[in-house]
């Protein structure tokens, strides 16, 4: 109760209670509470009482009747003593926790996001890899190059053959290439000879149109 509730904070089991305080030279000289006020240094109050569960106890510098200065605070419950926490120490507390939870989130954010110079940023969840598992994989067909592709490709080889002409020259397939002096210059073919028996009809050709005299002259209707 709140008679006894000091006598049970001063035990020597509890590890919180300073022995050199105010109420040890109170119940030495067995005087009451009340002459705490008139006294300087260390001493023990009951601040705040639920019976029977809860109870507070402030531990506080006293400097004058008037003015003390608060030290730490303790609380009983169920007849277990525990030291509440300072305020500093709460928000402390808080704002570990918040910063962690925080920090948590950023780094699982960042697991899921990725990179390409060609696409840019992009999510990647996991159940969107279920998803993709469980979907049947459809052969991907493989893009033709375009003309532009193409005709650039053939510009190059082209630019690269006349500056590095070929060496060798495989003249068949299976065949062993050769090198390109050894190849022999085929021999121009000559004019083909004409037959006699083509000129005589050329002949007779002629001689048939120089016998037929110029076309008659018809005269005109006028």
């Amino acid at each position: 109760n709140n008679g006894s509730v000091l006598d049970y904070f001063s035990e020597r089991s509890n590890p919180f209670y300073d022995r050199t305080c105010n109420n040890e030279v109170v119940k030495m000289q067995r005087m009451t509470l009340d002459h705490l006020n008139q006294m300087v240094g260390v001493e023990y109050i009951l601040l705040h009482a639920q019976e029977p569960i809860l109870f507070i106890i402030r531990k506080q510098q006293r400097q004058s009747p008037a003015q003390v200065i608060p030290l730490a605070d303790y609380y009983i419950i169920a007849g277990v003593i525990y030291q509440a926490p300072d305020l500093g120490s709460v928000i402390n507390s808080r704002v570990l926790t918040a910063v962690h939870g925080i920090q948590s989130a950023f780094e699982e954010a960042m697991s899921y996001c990725r990179y390409h110079p060609s696409k840019g940023y992009w999510w990647h969840f996991k159940d969107q890899e279920e998803r993709e598992k469980a979907k049947p994989k459809a052969k991907k067909k493989e893009e033709p190059s375009s003309i532009f592709q193409r005709q650039r490709v053939d510009a190059l080889l082209l630019d690269l053959r006349q500056k590095f002409p070929p060496r060798f020259v495989q003249q068949k397939p299976g065949e062993k290439p050769i090198p390109v002096d050894q190849i022999k210059k085929e021999p121009e073919p000559a004019p083909e000879a004409v037959k006699p028996e083509e000129k005589e009809t050329v002949k007779n050709a002629q001689q048939s149109a120089g016998a037929k005299g110029p076309p008659e002259k018809r005269m005109r209707l006028q």
